[in-house]
């Protein structure tokens, strides 16, 4: 179904009954008619016009019923709300218990319900997420699927890319990207799935054909997100009382308390050996500028969906990602292609090409030594990816990150302590340093440091950072560099200026080529 006037310049407008968008929807009319129409549905004040729907939410800043005046007297026909605001009495007012819960159907019903017309595949978890998504993306596409993906980095439709501003967008934009991949073509749709989206009830009004759970650490925890890790777990065991089946780790000592109160049917992926789909005989490679990992898959279930009940398969799997966690992703990857009636021959050929820009993203820049960029941003990442990279057994790891300013110290101490404890070498450099000054950061990174025997050096200008440490790599070295990941900018003092770490690297070979 295509719905004129979903652009965002809306210079068709398409007439909605408000009772079809209301359909499934627990509500009260406590003022005005059901037995009206609106040309639109918004949220956000300064958006609203003669005969939209207004849907007012709490936020952490504001409050949309405080503007409910404000959009009544642009001529807004309908008011969705938590509690009676004073309006003219020919405004239509719709209670609602939530009304991000009501935003969440009205947009589904608003744009269609895009999402009965493809399969939705929802991936949550501390970390993975991302990862995960882009190998299952490639997986299903190598096999002939159109894929539409939703996730940290980007929303991908077709050939367009559009730049994320949240793990899991507000429920109205998800539909609206919905609506735009099911009208390109799109069969499925992979996407992450963050707990702040299911808490703000951003993924409600449809159900997944998959929930996956990858694992689960103490994470947005604290003010505007989670009140501790309980309310975090409970957030995450949402997505599977909204999806058919649900596929989960095993291994992860927190995952029978987050499925609790689960409905869907469960599949379980791990190293152990009750899991349903488990990875064996792991091995770490490692060539010339590369690192990356094999190992066993062995299944309980077949390939073939249409064979019933327990059936045991076996397949050996490389994958050109290092370390523990992206076995545990692709061995994921594996489970959800599986319900997909990929051959085996397809999953492993796009297993083994598959990439995602900015986690652990092999960059060559010599025969001798191995260079990465990785995402890695808090502490709790940048101790997984060092502990990973450290398995590899390199001749030196070399650790190269900033911190953000506008942040909390505590992860610039925590981070300098992490990679004075792991790494060999650690160059200091900048991130984002948003309105502090570079230095100040640099400063407090080095008191974490300073907790190590760890060696340093510190530069401020992180091309020049990025300049030292692959002229002055060693053979047999791996050097990351982290925080950055898929960021195409730096920020400094509100303003972001261009900057990708894959462009400072051409240009750095470049330079040398034209000196030799």
């Amino acid at each position: 179904m295509k719905i004129s006037g979903q652009s965002d310049d809306r210079k068709v407008k398409a007439m909605f009954k408000l009772q079809t968008l209301l359909e499934g929807l627990s509500y009260e009319c406590i003022q005005g008619s059901t037995d009206v129409t609106v040309t639109d549905v918004v949220y956000d004040s300064r958006k609203a016009e003669k005969g939209c729907l207004f849907i007012c939410i709490r936020g952490n800043v504001s409050d949309g019923h405080s503007y409910a005046g404000e959009v009544a007297q642009k001529g807004a026909s309908v008011l969705v709300v938590e509690e009676m605001p004073e309006v003219p009495e020919d405004i239509t007012v719709i209670r609602v218990k939530d009304s991000r819960y009501a935003m969440a159907c009205i947009s589904a019903a608003y744009f269609g319900h895009p999402a009965k017309e493809m399969r939705i595949i929802g991936i949550t978890g501390t970390k993975g997420k991302t990862t995960t998504a882009y190998m299952v993306k490639a997986v299903l596409e190598h096999a002939g699927y159109q894929v539409g993906l939703i996730g940290t980095i980007e929303i991908i439709i077709g050939q367009d890319k559009i730049p994320a501003t949240h793990t899991t967008p507000e429920s109205y934009l998800l539909q609206k990207y919905f609506r735009q991949m099911a009208d390109a073509g799109c069969e499925i749709v992979v996407m992450e799935v963050s707990s702040q989206g299911l808490m703000l009830h951003r993924t409600a009004g449809f159900q997944f054909e998959l929930g996956i759970f990858t694992n689960i650490e103490p994470d947005h925890i604290g003010p505007g997100e989670h009140k501790d890790f309980e309310d975090y777990m409970r957030c995450k065991g949402l997505l599977f009382r909204q999806c058919k089946t649900g596929i989960v780790n095993s291994d992860d000592q927190h995952w029978k308390h987050v499925l609790e109160g689960h409905t869907c049917q469960l599949e379980t992926i791990g190293f152990g050996e009750n899991a349903d789909i488990r990875a064996e005989q792991v091995q770490m490679i490692s060539r010339s500028g590369f690192l990356g990992s094999s190992y066993q898959v062995k299944s309980r279930y077949p390939f073939d969906t249409s064979v019933k009940g327990e059936h045991t398969q076996e397949f050996g799997v490389e994958i050109d990602i290092p370390g523990k966690f992206s076995v545990y992703n692709s061995l994921t990857s594996i489970a959800i292609c599986r319900h997909f009636r990929i051959n085996l021959g397809d999953i492993k050929a796009a297993l083994g090409q598959a990439k995602v820009k900015g986690r652990i993203e092999m960059i060559k820049v010599s025969d001798e030594f191995t260079l990465l960029i990785d995402y890695a941003h808090n502490a709790m990442s940048l101790e997984s990816l060092l502990t990973t990279l450290r398995e590899y057994q390199p001749k030196r790891l070399v650790c190269l990150f900033g911190c953000g300013g506008n942040r909390s110290k505590l992860r610039r101490y925590e981070m300098g302590e992490v990679s004075g404890r792991l790494a060999d070498l650690t160059v200091i450099t900048s991130d984002n340093p948003r309105n502090e000054e570079p230095q100040a950061i640099i400063d407090d990174i080095k008191i974490g440091i300073g907790k190590t025997d760890g060696r340093y050096v510190e530069i401020p200008d992180r091309r020049e950072a990025v300049a030292y440490v692959i002229h002055n790599g060693q053979p047999g070295d791996i050097i990351v560099l982290a925080g950055k990941g898929h960021e195409d900018y730096q920020e400094i003092r509100g303003v972001k200026y261009p900057m990708d770490e894959r462009d400072i690297i051409q240009d750095i070979l470049k330079e040398n080529r034209n000196r030799d």
